[in-house]
């Protein structure tokens, strides 16, 4: 289990295989964008190792940083089940 705060032990295999997926796809996005860390940090007013947590896929960070990020560089996510992106 990646380390987080107040993380449950619970988080389902699926769950935890989507937040990697946010994670994967914003740092993609970010790399496209020819933006470093550093960089995405600042405009979106994080920490840098905010920035390494989201794409690393790890569970403990906020929603809203990792919505953040993704809206930041126009990123979509397809979720599975749902035909959307």
């Amino acid at each position: 289990m990646a380390q987080g705060k107040r993380i449950s032990a619970d988080i389902a295999d699926d769950a935890l295989e989507a937040i990697r997926a946010l994670g994967a796809a914003a740092r993609q996005a970010r790399l496209a964008a020819g933006d470093g860390q550093a960089a995405a940090a600042a405009r979106l007013g994080v920490h840098v190792q905010t920035i390494g947590r989201i794409e690393s896929g790890e569970p403990g960070v906020a929603i809203g940083h990792v919505v953040g990020m993704l809206a930041l560089y126009g990123a979509t996510v397809a979720c599975p089940g749902s035909g959307a992106s």
